[in-house]
């Protein structure tokens, strides 16, 4: 109940959680602010995952409505996407509970890194829309990323928004907005698949979870709101901020 922390302490959770929409709905990385606070306020740790998902969930939720509303998002690409998306989010689910996840953390380093500098001097991308129609080629490569992807997220999960984020820029050549509305999709599913398994072990607190995730909504659907009225040139640099903080705390756990 709500006696578990003090209603300071609640209060500071929700203005980060919510902040954490907000950036998450431009750029990703929402969770490198909100699941250190659900952790910082005092919470069970073996509670902290489930509950900080539950609230998760509802802020992509949040920011996907956004996107739908201001008609951002692509159903005919992402009919194909969405089944490989959650195929591999299961799959790395169950993979995870089989392998140490510490084998796959060189690679991601590697190629946050690649993202970042391919964004940074490459001036243009994502600053236009250059999709036209789906091919059997961009179909193709996209089901594979959407699985591939799909699983990382299941399996290990930071850096996943940058990665969704770079995968329809480059394989679709949609600009960020259009990306983040459709990237938005895939991560719903991936929360979704991911809360459907803390729910059966009994890892959520639904109290403090909708009471979060209800501000977390909002904070999604505010900053969708914020990216389309800015465009691109404002997520760009956001993206790059998120996905070096992500590269950042990565290594950091990993070498210090």
């Amino acid at each position: 109940m709500f006696s578990d922390i003090s209603i300071e302490s609640l209060i500071i959770l929700i203005i980060l959680c919510f902040l954490a929409s907000f950036v998450d709905a431009i750029a990703g990385g929402g969770g490198l602010i909100s699941l250190p606070a659900y952790i910082s306020a005092g919470f069970p740790i073996h509670l902290v995952m489930g509950t900080h998902k539950f609230s998760a969930t509802l802020s992509t939720l949040g920011s996907s409505v956004g996107f739908f509303r201001h008609g951002k998002l692509n159903f005919n690409i992402l009919k194909y996407l969405v089944p490989f998306h959650l195929i591999g989010a299961c799959l790395g689910v169950y993979i995870l509970n089989k392998i140490n996840e510490n084998f796959l953390e060189p690679i991601i380093i590697f190629l946050l890194i690649l993202i970042l500098i391919y964004t940074i001097f490459n001036k243009e991308i994502g600053l236009k829309n250059n999709f036209t129609k789906t091919t059997l080629k961009s179909t193709i490569l996209g089901s594979m990323a959407s699985f591939i992807l799909g699983f990382y997220i299941g399996f290990f999960g930071p850096g996943g928004g940058s990665f969704l984020l770079f995968a329809f820029i480059k394989i679709y050549g949609m600009d960020f907005i259009l990306s983040s509305g459709n990237a938005k999709i895939l991560n719903l599913v991936s929360n979704l698949s991911s809360l459907i398994m803390f729910i059966y072990y009994g890892k959520v607190n639904y109290i403090y979870g909708f009471t979060v995730g209800f501000f977390m909504f909002l904070g999604g659907q505010l900053g969708t709101k914020f990216a389309i009225k800015k465009g691109s040139k404002l997520i760009k640099p956001f993206f790059i901020v998120v996905t070096t903080i992500t590269l950042l705390k990565i290594i950091i756990e990993k070498f210090f």
